[in-house]
């Protein structure tokens, strides 16, 4: 394939026009091991001259490590690029390894302005709430972010790992651009109400973990033997213990299409997320995470893949057969509360 800019989609209803592929940049700085912060940012630029414009870190990667990471390069390409971060994830203070969810309005004020603080940007063009506290109405969280919109803190609002119920009363206080949640050939449970409303509403699919945190790519088999420690993988269900030898298994008919197709199993797996566009009728803007420069390029090169009928019914099992959660704990997502 060769090579030229991806396409451009415009995030829901009004929202901003990016790439038909965005970046995932947590990996470059957070969970996933070390990182060759010069290769990291070399990627950057490289996603960039490829037509990716969508740029996606959160303030919970590596306690706002990853926004100062990725700052330089927003700043240098303020009007070429859409950044998008999130609020929602809180250190406990009672253990600063663990995670709690706040969605209260001052905890929300305070995040904005820290985001803006280490990304050094006067407006964020998308903010997401990174998850859903239950014991605040949806409408009080949706109310303040609307507020940041307002007063020119916050161009576009997201909402990551809704319900379909959710997302119609976030939408009927203010419009939601898109919707980020996990969607891969593994990972399919936002079809059944998530995806349906997204497309009534006019919302935008954003699938973060596209390639299975990179075991739809072949790169890993068990994440207990070929991981490191500090590796985030090491704690989720899928690829961990028998799990990941039945999931591994799976991967056959996404190798036997890559070999016919003289494309890699990645690929494959992104072209799968890209035509859920078409499936659905909805724009769907996939954010697989990478460091290197060398993989930018065959993921972006993957948005001019089409599947023919034939190879999409032979993935379709695929997500039904998987073993284990995508989190140990699934109460934190969409599908653990639909």
């Amino acid at each position: 394939m060769s090579e030229t800019r991806i396409e451009k989609v415009r995030l829901g209803t009004g929202g901003p026009e990016v790439g038909v592929q965005g970046l995932g940049c947590m990996g470059m700085s957070f969970a996933y091991g070390p990182t060759d912060l010069d290769e990291a940012r070399a990627t950057l630029e490289r996603a960039l001259e490829l037509g990716v414009t969508l740029y996606d870190t959160a303030d919970a990667y590596g306690a706002g490590e990853n926004e100062r990471f990725i700052a330089p390069f927003v700043r240098a390409h303020r009007d070429e690029i859409v950044v998008a971060t999130k609020f929602g994830l809180a250190i406990d203070p009672a253990d600063r390894t663990k995670r709690i969810i706040r969605n209260d309005v001052p905890y929300i004020r305070q995040c904005v302005e820290g985001s803006l603080e280490r990304l050094g940007v006067d407006e964020i063009d998308l903010y997401y709430m990174h998850r859903r506290d239950v014991n605040v109405p949806i409408e009080e969280t949706v109310g303040v972010m609307a507020e940041l919109v307002a007063e020119g803190k916050v161009k576009h609002l997201g909402l990551s790992e809704v319900t379909s119920g959710e997302l119609r009363a976030a939408q009927a206080v203010h419009p939601i651009a898109a919707v980020q949640s996990e969607w891969s050939l593994f990972s399919r449970d936002i079809e059944a109400k998530v995806v349906p409303a997204a497309v009534e509403l006019g919302v935008a699919l954003v699938p973060y973990s596209p390639l299975g945190r990179g075991f739809l790519t072949g790169a890993f088999v068990n994440a207990d033997r070929e991981l490191g420690d500090d590796d985030f993988r090491r704690q989720q269900p899928r690829f961990t213990g028998e799990n990941a030898a039945v999931n591994a298994a799976l991967l056959e008919p996404v190798r036997k299409i890559a070999e016919g197709r003289d494309a890699s199993l990645g690929q494959i797996a992104l072209a799968w997320v890209q035509q859920r566009a078409a499936v659905y009728g909805l724009p769907v803007v996939p954010i697989p995470g990478t460091r290197k420069r060398t993989r930018v390029e065959e993921n972006a090169a993957a948005t001019r893949l089409v599947l023919s009928e034939d190879e999409l019914r032979s993935l379709e099992p695929i997500a039904g057969q998987v073993a284990g959660g995508r989190y140990a704990d699934m109460a934190f997502t969409s599908a653990g509360r639909e």
